[in-house]
């Protein structure tokens, strides 16, 4: 494989200075050596820009007032220089042929394939640990191919995405980039909107280690800020099915939003519920036990999309 096309790799980082290094180092230590590290430092009031500083002109390292995730991301993007675009987590690690092996599916797949998503190691907390793919029900044939209905897949579950693909720029750029006024979900977003371009390639071998953990970590606090996720779940969704046009190859897919809309806005109105003392409280926790009896029997019947592919080339 040459290794012509110039990878931008965007760390975004706020207060990581006991884990930031992990990151850089699991880049540096790549397979495939076309790659251009951009650090953006969102703010940070910790030792980070003196851990950054021993890395000298092996990184470029862009700092900027606290403007949240998706502000950083975009940062990153426009410094960057790479044909190719990814993200890593600051808390996050890549293994070694992470870029290599998505580079090599985007060149065989085609120009019309805007992105390439890999399988990530989840570890939690709990010391339970799977896989991304199997999390949601993911179960390609192949060890890399096309992904043919990722629009689908996205359109009913979260699927790791934002530490575990590779992007062509100009896919990246017809997007948009992240919306800036969302603070959860930013990646989600941007996925939902990479998926209705067309197929994606795809890697089946784990090539990311997620790790939850972090105290500061914006998963962990969308746990507890529920009604803004579901507010940002909404709007998202929202949005893409409104952009979708009448044609017949997307009624399937508006159906499967439509659907996931009428979800989110039961759980919204549960999460709002919640604020509301004991009896709201209550409320809310029959309305979520009737969803995920909804759910639980919705993902074990035939409309529920299962993951299509094929071979590349």
């Amino acid at each position: 494989m040459k290794e012509r096309m110039l990878v931008s790799a965007i760390i975004a980082t706020y207060n990581r200075a006991y884990i930031v290094c992990e990151a850089i180092e699991s880049i540096l230590n790549q397979t495939y050596k076309n790659v251009e590290i951009v650090v953006v430092d969102d703010g940070s009031t910790d030792s980070t820009q003196d851990k950054l500083k021993q890395y000298g002109s092996r990184i470029r390292v862009v700092y900027q007032k606290n403007a949240g995730p998706a502000a950083a991301w975009n940062r990153g993007i426009r410094e960057s220089r790479g044909e190719i675009i990814t993200f890593l987590g600051s808390d996050d690690i890549w293994l070694p042929t992470f870029v290599e092996r998505q580079v090599a599916v985007l060149q065989l797949a085609g120009d019309g394939v805007p992105c390439s998503l890999s399988n990530s190691w989840l570890r939690f907390t709990s010391g339970q640990g799977s896989t991304a793919f199997q999390h949601v029900q993911l179960y390609p044939a192949q060890d890399e191919g096309i992904w043919l209905n990722a629009a689908e897949i996205f359109a009913t579950r979260f699927v790791l995405f934002g530490q575990s693909v590779a992007i062509r720029r100009a896919a990246l750029e017809r997007t948009g980039g992240f919306d800036e006024s969302l603070w959860f979900l930013e990646d989600y977003d941007l996925a939902l909107k990479l998926s209705i371009q067309g197929p994606w390639g795809f890697v089946r071998e784990p090539l990311v280690v997620w790790r939850q953990g972090t105290t500061d970590s914006l998963s962990q606090k969308s746990l507890v800020e529920q009604v803004q996720l579901k507010e940002n779940i909404l709007k998202i969704r929202a949005r893409v099915l409104n952009s979708l046009n009448g044609a017949e190859k997307v009624q399937r897919l508006r159906g499967l939003l439509r659907r996931e809309l009428r979800q989110d806005r039961r759980e919204l109105w549960a999460a709002r519920l919640g604020q509301r003392g004991s009896w709201g409280e209550a409320t809310k926790e029959a309305v979520l036990l009737a969803g995920r009896c909804e759910n639980f029997l919705y993902r074990r019947s035939p409309s529920y999309p299962k993951m299509t592919t094929a071979m590349l080339g």
